[in-house]
């Protein structure tokens, strides 16, 4: 929240990204970022993704800088936390006037 009230809306993703990254290493948080993964398809690896943000080896962040948010960047966040197998993510948008964000869970999360 910090990072969109101090900064507003209308920039692009990256620099959110940048800020973001400065306000958890200030807060102590550990985290990796664009952190690469392997996508598989019964078996067979056919690419590789990047989320934004895998926080604590537990939370999948996924940024955005868009007027509004749709169903497909919901999606995308969704199959991040379990392409990455993590129990949760976080879809956040930057872009619109005030800051938006959902959370989402791996249905298929197994502890």
């Amino acid at each position: 929240m910090k990072v969109h009230r101090t900064l507003g809306n209308g920039f692009q993703e990256v620099i959110y990204q940048r800020c973001l990254a400065i306000e958890m290493k200030r807060a102590g948080i550990s985290f990796s970022r664009e952190k690469e993964h392997d996508i598989h398809y019964e078996g067979v690896r056919v690419g590789t993704r990047r989320a934004d943000f895998v926080i604590e080896d537990q939370v999948i962040v996924e940024l955005k800088a868009l007027i509004n948010l749709e169903d497909v960047h919901l999606a995308q966040a969704k199959n991040y936390v379990v392409a990455y197998d993590k129990p949760i993510g976080l879809l956040i948008n930057f872009g619109a006037l005030s800051l938006q964000f959902k959370k989402v869970f791996n249905p298929k999360y197994r502890d």
